[in-house]
């Protein structure tokens, strides 16, 4: 686990500075002018799977186009030559991406290579294109190579991950596996480091770090403490000096980094969830800001012997652009369902006024009265026409969010999702428990085993004491008719013992929700969501392990979940981040 916390003042998101880089890069690593009036150079963006993933969640295809992108091809697909053309790689300096360079290069497929890696490349591969470009007397083609320093993925102003592709190779599990060798973990921790160093070059500054003692978190520590060092003692190379890229200027704000180990929570990332991004995440296709759903098929009956129709698949983009998303995302359901019916029915009532209006617009005859009420109306229809494309912007939204709002709410009824999060909420604030955990379990109605496996494995993680053999025997069974895989729960088992956690589980606070009865808007006839059976649960505001221990790092307090916190590299002048050019 990952946080990060800036001043209040800093200058500029993480999301902004990434997309400014990128420009900057996709401009020949020259400051992009927003209001230039000449004409872009046009040009073809080259990357791998890395470098769409990164580019794909911070700008559209007419930010490309704008930027005189005219074609963006992944590196290993079959490519065409376009001998006029000058193309702009942005990639990860893996052997196979440098071969297939290589190869272009032989090729003679552009006119000329920007080749930009997403991380620092060796001196050898860099050695190997050069010998390629040799070979191909391509060498004044290659107009510049560029470490950009780019390798983390920001999907909103103040959240990143590290990577998509290959992501299991950098999970919790590849950590954790018994059977992991010294060569592979010292591989996971690299990636680890080499994306954080990225993500604070990006920054611009220079992070004080914390992290847990004796735990993968400390390796992470230790490795990019002395990659920063190493980068800061060599003064003239290093990444965090001031250069006209960077308009040279110094700051003296220090972000904290802090480094926790995902074993001193393991029962958030399992908990059902009631927040509308929260629940998006957790039931449907959703990957770097774009969310996948399949339309359903209707309830047309197919001829006999027919092909069944296939189901169309929808992909939607919910990124900040999108006001709703950004004002309700972290909302409970009903509040979203009740804010897009409000939302459909001012759509409605603006649509209604401009019919009404070009009615009136079409009176005849000679009547005072009409021409009046003409004259009244001519100044409101054109400002309606004006704020038509708003209307329709407004329209495209509300039809995305009640398409994505009635999917989730398919999977909530289905499954039975309010009656797990309040129950798993009452579990992890010690509060009196309505029913029986046996009785959900055994429900064939409630849930998919997955969702009983979670419910289990909360109750187990947050227990002062663990269960008798004779329950958990019986709580085994229960799952197992139930349909549910057991090696999570021997997985937790173990783990609850070596971490001595039973005395000692992890504290959620005292709060609880409320459930206030079914809403009313959501329920009316014309509403698009039909919420019966669905509880209304009002959430209350409670601090997790991890935001404690922010909280009383940022204040300077004791704290005996965050007393382990030890680790620290020496303050010094943080400055606006670089990149090496390297040709």
């Amino acid at each position: 686990m990952v946080g990060v916390k800036m001043a209040a003042a800093a200058a500029a998101s993480i999301r902004e500075r990434q997309t400014v880089a990128l420009k900057r890069m996709l401009n020949f690593n020259v400051p992009h002018v927003k209001n230039s009036t000449g004409e872009p150079v046009w040009k073809v963006l080259i990357y791998d799977r890395f470098g769409q993933d990164i580019i794909s969640p911070l700008l559209s295809v007419k930010e490309l186009r704008d930027m005189g992108i005219t074609l963006h091809l992944l590196l290993h697909s079959d490519r065409d030559p376009i001998p006029d053309v000058p193309a702009v790689y942005f990639v990860m300096p893996s052997e196979e991406n440098i071969d297939r360079m290589c190869q272009d290069l032989r090729n003679q497929l552009y006119e000329s290579y920007y080749l930009n890696f997403i991380s620092a490349i060796s001196r050898s591969k860099l050695e190997d294109i050069a010998n390629a470009a040799l070979a191909a007397s391509a060498v004044a083609q290659v107009a510049k190579v560029f470490d950009q320093y780019l390798n983390f993925i920001t999907l909103e102003d103040d959240m990143f991950v590290l990577c998509n592709q290959n992501k299991e190779l950098v999970s919790y599990r590849a950590i954790n596996r018994p059977d992991i060798t010294d060569t592979e973990m010292e591989t996971v921790m690299d990636t680890i480091v080499d994306s954080l160093f990225c993500f604070f070059v990006t920054l611009g500054a220079v992070p004080i770090i914390r992290c847990s003692r004796g735990t993968a978190a400390e390796m992470v520590a230790v490795k990019l403490d002395k990659k920063l060092r190493e980068n800061l003692r060599d003064a003239r190379n290093s990444l965090f000096t001031g250069d006209t890229l960077g308009a040279g200027q110094f700051s003296f704000q220090r972000p904290l980094l802090v480094l926790v180990d995902r074993n001193i929570d393991l029962a958030t990332p399992l908990h059902h969830t009631w927040t509308y991004q929260a629940l998006v995440h957790d039931v449907l296709d959703f990957h770097l800001n774009r969310v996948n759903l399949e339309e359903s098929s209707g309830v047309e009956n197919s001829p006999a012997g027919a092909r069944p129709k296939r189901k169309n698949k929808k992909s939607y983009d919910l990124t900040p652009v999108d006001k709703f998303w950004q004002k309700h995302k972290g909302s409970p359901f009903p509040e979203v369902a009740e804010s897009v019916q409000q939302e459909l029915e001012s759509y409605r009532a603006q649509e209604d006024e401009v019919k009404r209006l070009k009615s009136i617009m079409g009176l005849e005859g000679e009547d005072e009265g009409a021409i009046s009420m003409l004259s009244d109306n001519t100044a409101k229809l054109t400002s309606a026409v004006s704020s038509l494309p708003e209307l329709l912007e407004k329209k495209r939204l509300i039809d995305l969010h009640t398409n994505v709002a009635t999917a989730v709410l398919e999977h909530i009824k289905a499954r039975k999702l309010d009656v797990y999060f309040e129950y798993e909420e009452k579990i992890m604030s010690k509060t009196t428990l309505d029913k029986s955990l046996l009785d959900i379990i055994s429900d064939p109605d409630a849930g998919t085993p997955e969702d009983k496996m979670r419910l289990f494995l909360i109750y187990y993680i947050s227990a002062q004491q663990a269960p008798s053999e004779a329950d958990l025997e019986q709580y085994k069974k229960a799952l197992t008719d139930a349909g549910c895989n057991l090696n999570p729960l021997q997985y937790i088992k173990q783990w609850k013992a070596f971490a001595k956690m039973a005395s000692a589980p992890a504290s959620y606070g005292n709060t609880t929700t409320k459930s206030m009865g079914l809403l009313s808007r959501v329920m009316n006839t014309g509403s698009q969501f039909v919420m019966e059976g669905v509880k209304n649960l009002v959430l209350k505001q409670q601090n997790l392990p991890v935001t404690r221990i922010l909280d009383n790092l940022m204040e300077m307090k004791s704290n005996p979940l965050s007393s382990k916190e030890q680790k620290s590299i020496p303050r010094g002048n943080c400055f606006c981040g670089r990149r090496r050019q390297l040709h």
